[in-house]
């Protein structure tokens, strides 16, 4: 409990509060609760199209040559009817009132489709669901509407409950209100309130004011008596309590159900949302039972966690926390996390549920980037398996006030809602296609047909697979002159070195090279924001980029200059105040490196900045003007297709939807100047602009809660896009094997990053994370990892993967769309696989094309 001073500042504060600090309390808002308030009837009774016993007390609505669907238009739910194999995909669990172990709120969400999650003026949450502030209070309107159907949900009553009696009364308070009441009123007081000797209060009996008879003649009593809001700011003051009045604290939200071929899509539009403007809802939970899975049945939750992840039902691993993950990672202007994590992160905004013959994938349309994925198991908090979105509507930070010498800490909530609707496809799949292999060509069909990638590379069979080489031209080093300290470029690969390297690959048979060459501008690893570009020359400048350019273009190696644009790591020539994205407590944004010795934040060490989404398109139209002159043929994309990032800057507020809007116009503008494109992560907006993903997700967080890792984001993305993972030589691997294997089982590529100088030259800088970079340590291992995995995957050039199957522990089999497979053996002892033995830590190839 909060002290006295800071709930009685809150309180007298909370209309600054809504008109300043929070930007949630928005005059629309306003003016929709109002008429959220008065739009409470129970909807009309729907007609029912069609009916079908398997699904007692739901109405027929729409149907398509796929599926039905089927609604309960007073409760709400929904079910989809597959067609095809007969399946049933409910909304909440059929089974759902006989549940044992669900209690309390966790019995009322299996009934509910919608979990609103809300501040008050405090900060503090709060939630309401649409079975017991809804439905309970018959609050659901549905109708019609082409191809599907509305429903309206309002949330809360106008009318006073127990939640509007004072929490605790002094013995002055109590006695005062006795005595202003008739014999009746001083009864239901005595009835309403317990006395506590030992702290000289009278504290509220909510288990007396349950009665609705009760709640009345106490209610009656306190008005007859006179008591006030400011009667009750001051018995919070003097006994050091905090309360919400819950008088208009009702929301709205409209869901749509349509089909759509083979989809059923859901809606839930920006402007349908509603709520007080004391009350932001911080998050919106849509459909968490949708279709789960109960404890005696068998399937499997797909999450796209890193490459992708396997829950299996019912696996017990409650003592583990429920899985989580916010699609694109987190957004630094809301970033708290001080220690290094090896949490991968979500790239495509999907997740889905494998029951015996029939699945259902869900894609994120809308809302993505602010949509977490949330998953869990049965025997936690209910006897259910199930996985589902949420969305974040207002952020909520914090702001520290001085009054008097003293500080008091209150909330400050985004200035504005979330622009975006949330929709979310849900596409069921039958039969062969009922597993996390067929989610995956599903998905990349998607993206075909949205065009949410390149066009397929074509032919190249035989054609030697990409050898992945960045190399770092400079970075900044502390240097001393007759004993005064400055910063100087400490030159570890000039172009001319690296064309030394390039040429000693090359001649190990090693190609085709794909260089990616960073800190070779603005000074270094950590360059200046790119608005203009300057050559450094401690790596040969201007000069020494043309002849490296002109190298690479005629022996045949893809060039791609590596640029930053999301991150500023130099402060030099950057105003923080002016051009740095703005957390919710109004100061610049900025992350401070990791150290490796700690895995924690180094506060010694200069920050990176998180660049205000606003200057992107300016810097990438400077880059772009500069670079023309050099020729490079590609450019390497270090944090666009990566990071996503809000500016909660006041009157000019960019959310993170808007922020992927922001990068894709950038991706857009690289694109027409017909420059190929590299780029580290590869979020699924950035996609369709890419050649080559580095450090892509070939791996899960395997976090305790998943059973299986699968490479769902390589089935996706090969035969479109070149990728690979991290570099070999800066990578958790100790055994080159193991990532040979994993390069074969995912088709991906071999990466390594260098410097032409000895390490040495990293020792005494803020790049300690350069450990083991020096080529020449590397090069020949380097060159026999690449011949053996490139004697493999040639044969599948530009193919896509359309079969995975895990074997045994340890033992996966790659088929690809020619017929031809991989199979690889993590093991350390040999396994049997097709009447052949396989050795351990080794693989073997077959079908037509091998």
């Amino acid at each position: 409990m909060r002290k006295i001073t800071c709930a009685l500042l809150a309180a007298c504060l909370l209309p600054a509060l809504v008109a300043g600090c929070s930007g949630a309390s928005s005059p629309q808002r306003s003016e929709e609760n109002r008429e959220a308030v008065s739009a409470v009837a129970q909807g009309k009774p729907l007609r029912a199209s069609f009916t079908d016993s398997r699904v007692d007390g739901m109405k027929g609505i729409v149907e398509n040559d796929r599926l039905q669907l089927f609604a309960d238009d007073q409760t709400g739910a929904i079910a989809v009817r597959n067609k095809q194999s007969g399946e049933i995909w409910h909304s909440n669990p059929p089974e759902r009132d006989s549940d044992s172990l669900a209690a309390g709120v966790n019995k009322e969400l299996l009934s509910s489709q919608l979990k609103l999650d809300f501040y008050n003026s405090f900060g503090q949450i709060g939630s309401v669901n649409s079975y017991a502030d809804s439905f309970a209070h018959k609050q659901i309107q549905a109708e019609a509407i082409q191809g599907g159907l509305r429903v309206v949900y309002t949330f809360g009553t106008a009318a006073k409950t127990a939640e509007d009696l004072p929490l605790m009364l002094s013995f002055e308070r109590f006695e005062s209100l006795s005595g202003k009441v008739d014999k009746a009123g001083r009864r239901a007081l005595m009835t309403a309130y317990r006395k506590d000797e030992a702290k000289s209060v009278y504290v509220r009996n909510d288990d007396a004011v349950k009665s609705a008879s009760q709640l009345k003649r106490t209610l009656k009593a306190f008005e007859d008596a006179g008591y006030t809001e400011e009667d009750l700011k001051k018995d919070m003051e003097e006994l050091n309590f905090t309360q919400e009045k819950p008088e208009g604290r009702i929301f709205k939200v409209t869901v749509e159900y349509v089909l759509d071929a083979d989809s059923l899509v859901v809606r839930v539009p920006a402007s349908g949302i509603r709520y007080p403007a004391n009350f932001p809802v911080n998050r919106i939970s849509v459909l968490s039972f949708f279709g789960a899975g109960g404890a005696n049945e068998e399937g499997t939750i797909f999450v796209p966690d890193g490459s992708g992840a396997l829950i299996h039902f019912n696996n017990g691993k409650i003592r583990y926390p429920a899985y989580q993950q916010s699609v694109y990672g987190s957004d630094l202007t809301m970033e708290r996390t001080e220690t290094a994590g090896r949490e991968q992160t979500v790239r495509l905004p999907v997740f889905g549920m494998i029951k015996d013959s029939d699945a259902f994938l869900g894609i994120i349309e809308d809302g993505a980037p602010v949509a977490t994925l949330n998953a869990d198991v049965s025997g936690r908090l209910n006897s259910y398996n199930y996985v589902y979105p949420s969305f974040n509507v207002v952020n909520k930070g914090q702001v520290t006030l001085n009054a008097k010498g003293k500080e008091r800490t209150l909330p400050k909530f985004q200035e504005s809602p979330v622009k975006t609707d949330f929709t979310i496809r849900y596409a069921f799949l039958s039969g062969k296609d009922a597993s996390w292999q067929g989610m995956a060509r599903y998905y990349q069909q998607y993206l075909e047909q949205h065009k949410g990638l390149p066009e397929r590379k074509t032919g190249g069979h035989s054609e030697d697979t990409p050898f992945y080489l960045q190399l770092v031209g400079s970075i900044s080093k502390r240097k001393h002159f007759v004993g005064i300290p400055y910063q100087a470029f400490e030159p570890l690969t000039t172009f001319q070195q690296a064309q030394s390297i390039v040429e000693q690959m090359q001649e190990r048979g090693v190609g085709p090279i794909r260089v990616k060459y960073s800190g070779w501008f603005n000074g270094g690893l950590d360059h200046q924001v790119p608005d203009n570009v300057a050559v450094d020359r401690a790596v040969g400048g201007s000069k020494g980029l043309r002849k490296f350019a002109a190298y690479a273009q005629e022996k045949g190696v893809a060039f791609y200059p590596d640029v930053a644009m999301v991150m500023a790591h130099s402060g030099k020539g950057f105003n923080e105040n002016e051009e740095a994205a703005v957390t919710l407590s109004g100061i610049p944004a900025k992350i401070y490196p990791l150290d490796l010795a700690t895995q924690g934040r180094d506060r010694s060490r200069s920050p990176s900045y998180v660049v205000s989404p606003r200057l992107v398109g300016k810097y990438a139209d400077g880059m772009l003007e500069d670079l023309k002159g050099y020729k490079t043929g590609g450019i390497s994309l270090r944090d666009l297709a990566d990071q996503l990032n809000s500016d909660y800057r006041i009157g000019g507020l960019i959310d993170r939807a808007e922020s992927e809007e922001i990068s894709v116009q950038a991706l857009n503008r690289i694109r027409g100047e017909n420059l190929k494109m590299m780029a580290d992560g590869g979020n699924a907006y950035a996609l369709p602009y890419l050649t080559d993903i580095t450090n892509a997700p070939l791996a899960s967080s395997g976090f305790k809660l998943e059973d299986e890792e699968v490479p769902f984001y390589p089935m996706v993305v090969r035969g479109y896009i070149d990728y690979t993972g991290e570099p070999y030589n800066l990578s958790a691997y100790t055994d080159y094997k193991q990532y040979m294997l994993k390069c074969l089982e995912y088709g991906a590529g071999v990466y390594f990053e260098w410097i032409y100088e000895p390490n040495y030259k990293i020792q005494d800088t803020e790049h300690s994370e350069l450990f083991a970079v020096h080529y020449g340590q590397w090069i020949d291992q380097a060159a026999e990892i690449y011949r053996e995995v490139n004697e493999t995957l040639k044969n599948f050039r530009n193919e896509r993967i359309v079969a995975h199957e895990k074997l045994e522990e340890g033992v996966y089999k790659t088929v690809y769309e020619s017929g031809g497979y991989v199979v690889v053996n993590y093991n350390l002892s040999p396994v049997t696989v097709e009447g052949r033995t396989l050795a351990g830590e080794s693989y073997m190839t077959g079908g037509e094309r091998s």
